[in-house]
């Protein structure tokens, strides 16, 4: 197939493909779907190996939040029957982030629910860094806590954080109708301030959302532009009591399209697999680790995932190996552009180093949650283009709505976490 060979050619030099390029393939047949796995995991081993970074997310603060981000478990007015509970003691997170080190993370995600950290809420952070550090000699700390101010960046860098997450989540014209209370420039200009302050940037996207294929190639692209290390790629988790919680437009087999299509644009950048896979992927999951380098161990901020050891056992029996914690992340070049945030100690080259980072939607998955306040529903986008994918008929199968569990276990509860 003349397009994917063009794609591969292109994902070994690290050059853009072309906005149509990127769309057609989102529009490949599931007749072609093994095809453009097979290309796209040709440019996954080339810069990534068959390494899997693990990931682990602590939810610092969970619910609350006085944004209003449709896709949000803990937005404002949601009436998600999630965990609500303010700030962990830097103890009790410290002690959270140790089941997933025991698990084999090698980065912990750290996140707080809310518009943005004020400068008390900073110093909770850092504490709570310096606690994680102490106890995990090596581990990496991305942090997640919203819309950043003027300095706030370089303070959590001082206090020992190695990357920070915040998602565009979706285009920047469908913004607007999945939030209110906040602009997707906003989210721009912090991912810039991270950068900014030398931390590690991680930023990414939900599916599913009722978005068109113009749509994800969009937001793809704008994260190219903005060059993070990491791209965390969520499905939505249709919660009940969200604006949502009726959106179940994905299927296994375009969920692996859409995986594809980040790898082409972003060969060389981690892409990890993030909150909803679960759910959307299935029993296809293993073929998702031919296409990102990436994913969060057992569960996710307010849902159950799979798990630990069934995530160790599915890496292992689809030929993949965990990635160490004395394996650099990033593909040399990336990390020499870092400048050295990358804290593994091995020196990384052209098919053999994975990369790292943060991320995942606040109602089911990873670092990302929303920011701001206000109480105005915003409309679902599934109005939009004419290429916007056909929500799941009886035909092609029911919404598997029974895998959208409540997370009752791990931070914020007497339970043991599933890592």
């Amino acid at each position: 197939m003349d397009l994917l060979n063009t794609l591969v050619d292109k994902g070994l030099r690290r050059e853009l493909p072309t906005r149509e390029e990127a769309l057609a393939v989102l529009a490949t047949s599931d007749d072609e779907l093994l095809d453009v796995v097979a290309a796209a995991g040709k440019v996954r081993r080339q810069w990534f190996g068959r390494r899997v970074k693990l990931n682990y997310l602590v939810n610092l603060k969970s619910g609350l939040c006085p944004e209003d981000c449709s896709y949000c478990s803990q937005r404002l007015g949601s009436k998600a029957g999630i965990l609500k509970y303010t700030w962990l003691k830097p103890e009790e997170a410290s002690k959270a982030a140790a089941a997933g080190v025991a698990g084999g993370a090698k980065r912990v995600c750290l996140v707080a629910s809310g518009r943005g950290p004020t400068d008390r809420d900073v110093d909770r952070v850092t504490k709570t860094i310096e606690a994680i550090k102490e106890e995990n000699e090596g581990i990496e700390v991305c942090a997640c806590l919203g819309l950043l101010s003027d300095g706030q960046a370089d303070r959590l860098r001082t206090a020992g954080a190695d990357a920070y997450n915040h998602n565009l989540n979706t285009s920047e014209e469908t913004y607007g109708a999945i939030t209110t209370t906040h602009t997707y420039a906003d989210r721009v200009e912090t991912v810039q301030q991270a950068q900014a302050a030398g931390l590690s940037a991680c930023s990414g996207l939900i599916a599913g959302m009722g978005e068109s294929d113009k749509d994800l190639v969009d937001v793809v692209f704008a994260l190219r532009d903005l060059d993070p290390d990491s791209v965390p790629v969520n499905f939505l988790i249709p919660f009940e009591g969200t604006p949502l919680a009726k959106e179940w437009n994905l299927t296994p087999q375009r969920c692996l399209r859409i995986l594809a299509m980040v790898r082409f644009v972003c060969p060389d950048v981690e892409v990890r697999l993030a909150g909803g896979r679960e759910v959307h992927l299935r029993s296809m999951q293993p073929l998702a680790l031919h296409l990102v380098n990436s994913i969060f161990l057992g569960d996710y901020l307010t849902s159950e995932g799979q798990a630990g050891q069934a995530d160790l056992d599915m890496i292992a029996d689809a030929g993949f190996e965990v990635e160490g914690a004395g394996t650099t992340t990033l593909p040399r070049h990336r990390a020499d552009a870092l400048g050295g945030c990358d804290t593994s100690a091995e020196p990384a080259g052209c098919g053999t180093q994975e990369s790292a980072g943060c991320g995942s939607h606040g109602s089911g998955g990873g670092c990302g949650p929303c920011g701001g306040h206000g109480e105005q529903e915003p409309v679902a986008v599934a109005d939009a283009d004419a290429d916007a994918p056909a929500a799941r008929s009886e035909a092609n199968g029911a919404p598997r709505t029974d895998l959208v569990a409540v997370r009752r276990r791990g931070a914020g509860t007497d339970l043991a976490p599933n890592a």
